[in-house]
């Protein structure tokens, strides 16, 4: 089998990716993001949790970066740990979305008729609700906790993933690549995984660098609303929530949390781009920027 996977492109990939400036400086600023979040333990100057009452609402200096909190917590150190829950639940969730929605789309894609009509019912149930919506109700019902966030996060993007699979699935599998694995005995598996899935991998690919950055948002919503990520533990949707009262005394409190919600789901919007450009059969629509 030979692979569409960036077929008929002369450069190769990782060339015409550096070539997109926006790409890569997203992907530069998504991969200090996750090394971030990974070493946060030996990056943090503070330990994130530790409350020093003397230091209390103190504005950005040497001593605190990003200034401290009502409690006189670190900004840069909760902040640190704060993207740590977040890269954690972007990946995770969209892990969860992927494992799930993928065999059902693929499934819903190559068999039709029953099959598919039933998964499609169920995907346009679950899209009539908003995904934030969807999201906030499904944490509720779970109960608030980091790992519950990231299971109400992951079935939310499930269907979204579901429609790529199943719409890359339909057009693959007229292909004469897949008709000729079929014309030589091989079964529903061997054509789904071995022929269909691996060129349907830029679709989900890209689908992948949307989801993280929405699942980003959604950790720090349902952070925000208590439903998420629970004090003292750090989380950028927690520390907006705490720097309310205090937005006009000490505005930094807000103001870092948000920009790095920000700086990240810009992040992974752009390399989802640049992706999609790169990978897009039909040529880049903003190579070079």
């Amino acid at each position: 089998m030979t692979t569409q996977l960036g077929a008929g492109r002369d450069t190769p990939l990782r060339r015409r990716l550096a070539g997109n400036r926006l790409a890569l400086a997203g992907g530069t600023v998504a991969v200090v993001f996750v090394l971030a979040a990974a070493a946060a333990p030996l990056l943090a100057p503070y330990d994130p949790a530790r409350a020093d009452f003397q230091a209390a609402l103190q504005g950005p200096g040497w001593s605190h970066w990003l200034g401290t909190d009502d409690l006189g917590r670190d900004q840069l150190s909760r902040v640190i740990h704060g993207a740590r829950a977040s890269m954690q639940v972007g990946v995770l969730a969209v892990v969860l979305a992927f494992l799930a929605g993928v065999p059902l789309g693929l499934a819903a894609g190559y068999y039709e008729r029953f099959t598919d009509s039933v998964v499609s019912r169920i995907t346009d149930t679950l899209l009539a609700f908003p995904f934030l919506v969807l999201a906030v109700g499904l944490a509720a019902v779970l109960g608030p906790s980091l790992l519950n966030a990231t299971l109400a996060i992951g079935v939310s993007l499930v269907p979204q993933v579901v429609r790529v699979a199943r719409a890359e699935t339909l057009r693959l599998k007229h292909l004469d690549y897949v008709q000729a694995a079929l014309a030589s005995g091989g079964g529903p598996g061997t054509v789904l995984f071995r022929h269909i899935l691996p060129n349907a991998t830029s679709a989900l690919l890209v689908q992948a660098t949307v989801g993280i950055p929405a699942a980003i948002i959604s950790e720090a919503l349902l952070s925000f609303l208590g439903l998420g990520v629970q004090p003292p533990d750090p989380s950028l949707g927690v520390m907006l929530s705490g720097a309310q009262p205090y937005i006009a005394a000490a505005p930094w409190m807000a103001v870092f949390p948000g920009l790095a919600i920000v700086a990240a789901t810009l992040a992974f919007n752009l390399l989802g781009d640049g992706v999609r450009d790169v990978l897009d059969p039909k040529g880049p629509k903003g190579g070079g920027r």
